[in-house]
């Protein structure tokens, strides 16, 4: 009798999966994901992918965390605490180009021209970028807005001395222009929406930065370099379910804002389908980066002063992971 219930338990085990072969654990491998900027339109592709099991049938168990700004995020990143992120390519090669975190790189790019911005209201007396001068402007702390105001002041013909800045958390930042306590912000243009609920209906006014730096690329896809050198097959497997979620989001962009409002009942669905919808005429949802435009954005980047020479195109981007044409 004992032999045939030990023979029994090892069928029960071997059909459990118990004897795992170390191809991962039955969920798929654990990794940790960061939005790049709360529960907002421009991230609700991670949830969607999440939702819709786009990550489980690519054999991966997401945690889905909060991001807070491509500064902040990197951090998370460099000390091993997510493996990959949403960030604004930009603002992540400046701090790359700076050697502050030249170990991550791009697998993706979600956005193909940046879409910092100025945003303010109507009747705040701001209509062109000089006006800035002699105000208060507000922005996520540690974000790409104030890592590239410099070099759009510089083409803009703004005097950045004179512009005071007011650093605060990325959901703070409504409250701050709805209650003038800042005369505008440094934010991304698909915000706009959002903006102006949060400001009563009032319209907003829009400057965007690609009217001076029309090579930069928005957000994208990083990975650091354990995972992107050492771990390829994982990074391939999370870029192409991220990027399944991305062209579902763009063709579904309520149901992709209610998915979100589902797992993060904080979000608010008008304004992240407003987002989802501005955003669409600067995706791509193959997720392509071109060779040339990040040369031609790293020589921009150099030649306004916001990097020394150093960074390039293969420090910047893992072209084996980044899908090309």
């Amino acid at each position: 009798m004992r032999r045939v219930c030990a023979a029994f338990l090892v069928i029960i085990l071997l059909l459990t999966g118990c004897g795992d072969s170390g191809g991962g654990s039955s969920s798929g491998d654990k990794v940790t994901y960061l939005t790049a900027f709360g529960a907002v339109g421009r991230d609700a592709f991670a949830w969607v992918a999440q939702e819709k099991g786009y990550f489980r049938d690519a054999g991966l168990d997401v945690t889905i965390r909060l991001g807070a700004a491509t500064g902040e995020n990197l951090k998370v990143l460099a000390a091993g605490q997510a493996q990959f992120a949403n960030l604004d390519l930009t603002g992540t090669w400046i701090l790359a180009g700076k050697g502050e975190y030249p170990d991550v790189r791009a697998i993706a790019a979600i956005h193909q021209q940046t879409l910092v911005s100025i945003v303010s209201l109507a009747g705040a007396g701001i209509t062109t970028p000089k006006d800035l001068e002699g105000r208060k402007l507000g922005a996520a702390t540690g974000s790409v807005n104030q890592l590239l105001f410099p070099a759009y002041a510089k083409l803009a013909g703004v005097d950045q001395a004179r512009v005071t800045w007011v650093n605060a958390p990325p959901a703070q930042l409504p409250a701050l222009l709805a209650s003038n306590r800042v005369d505008a912000l440094s934010t991304f243009l698909i915000g706009a929406k959002g903006l102006e609920k949060a400001a009563g209906g009032k319209k907003a006014v829009v400057l965007p930065y690609s009217a001076y730096l029309p090579e930069l690329f928005g957000n994208g896809l990083i990975a650091p370099l354990a995972i992107t050198r050492d771990q390829p097959d994982l990074a391939r497997r999370f870029r192409d379910a991220a990027l399944k979620g991305l062209a579902y989001t763009m063709e579904h962009p309520q149901e992709a804002a209610e998915i979100m409002k589902k797992a993060q009942p904080a979000a608010d669905i008008t304004a992240a389908v407003g987002e989802i919808t501005l955003m669409a005429p600067y995706v791509k949802t193959s997720g392509v980066i071109d060779r040339q435009r990040v040369a031609a954005e790293i020589d921009t980047l150099q030649k306004n002063g916001l990097i020394p020479p150093g960074l390039t195109p293969d420090t910047a981007v893992d072209f084996a992971l980044a899908p090309a044409g």
